[in-house]
């Protein structure tokens, strides 16, 4: 641990004795401290930089400040917020929404990417698995999402005839590019958004999702 991790760490320590004395600090102080710690506790390592982790928005800055209260958002603010990124949703250039299922299959099982030891210029992977179970010959996967088994099976696969049909394929491209549209505080990457996945990449997976030929509807 260098000196100056060590001052901002003394730092910290000093803020929580006091919260034991007074009101305590309060959530932008505890903010910035936090900020002050990660960018002397982490270095810029290849393509991956510190301000990846210390930059934010508002609607992450909301979600941290209501977890750390304990509590969730005012109903009005997670609506601003789920209106706003709802309006930031990227959809397919081309009116193509569903891919090649194949594909998006390959995408979602791969973790790699956006890593110090991936080259900038990789193919990212949804790393999907990691928090849904996608198809019933899984034997791992994470339990954090709800399982993805049967998804388009259980709302109807694509039929661009049906409008009920045409709203799941549009919320399933919405959710998958900004979830956040939908949910305000949702653990679920923003991976259009934020470019962890290109256009592309999100049509193969939503064709993982509905395509009655893919494993998931199997």
């Amino acid at each position: 641990m260098n000196k100056k991790t060590q001052l901002v760490l003394a730092s910290l320590a000093a803020a929580l004795v006091a919260a034991g004395c007074a009101s305590g600090p309060s959530v932008a102080e505890l903010n910035a401290l936090t900020d002050k710690i990660v960018k002397a506790s982490f270095r810029d390592e290849s393509y991956v930089k510190v301000e990846r982790i210390t930059a934010t928005d508002d609607t992450n800055r909301a979600c941290s400040e209501a977890d750390v209260a304990g509590k969730p958002l005012d109903e009005k603010t997670a609506k601003a917020i789920e209106e706003a990124n709802l309006k930031a949703v990227k959809w397919p250039s081309d009116g193509q929404f569903i891919g090649d299922w194949k594909q998006g299959e390959a995408i979602a099982q791969s973790g790699r990417g956006l890593t110090w030891t991936d080259s900038a210029t990789a193919v990212n992977g949804g790393n999907c698995y990691n928090c849904h179970q996608i198809s019933k010959e899984e034997i791992s996967f994470g339990t954090i999402g709800p399982s993805l088994y049967n998804y388009g099976k259980i709302r109807g696969v694509a039929n661009p005839n049906d409008p009920a049909s045409k709203a799941i394929v549009e919320y399933t491209w919405g959710k998958i590019w900004n979830a956040k549209a939908y949910n305000a505080c949702s653990n679920m990457p923003r991976a259009g958004h934020t470019g962890i996945l290109n256009e592309t990449q999100v049509r193969h997976i939503v064709g993982l999702l509905l395509d009655p030929k893919s494993p998931v509807n199997q």
